[in-house]
């Protein structure tokens, strides 16, 4: 499954770009949850983040969701501020 990423803050900084085209395995369905582990084994900085939060289709999302192809996927980092 080819999947379009946009990425966010510091996620962005690591990878080096504003977005990712990602191929994801051949699973007939993938959740969020197997496309987090699948891009830090992909990308291992990304396991340097203490949390990442993913929204599809401009929704946070749980672990469990199911992912579709021509879903809009966004890695969110932490973000600090006051």
């Amino acid at each position: 499954m080819l999947l379009n990423i946009k990425l966010f803050g510091v996620v962005k900084e690591k990878i080096g770009s504003d977005t990712l085209v990602f191929e994801a395995s051949s699973q007939a369905s993938l959740t969020v949850a197997e496309l987090l582990e699948q891009l830090k084994r992909a990308y291992p900085v990304l396991g340097s983040l203490s949390s990442l939060a993913v929204a599809v289709n401009h929704t946070y999302a749980s672990g469990e969701v199911a992912l579709q192809a021509q879903d809009e996927i966004a890695l969110i980092p932490p973000v600090s501020g006051g």
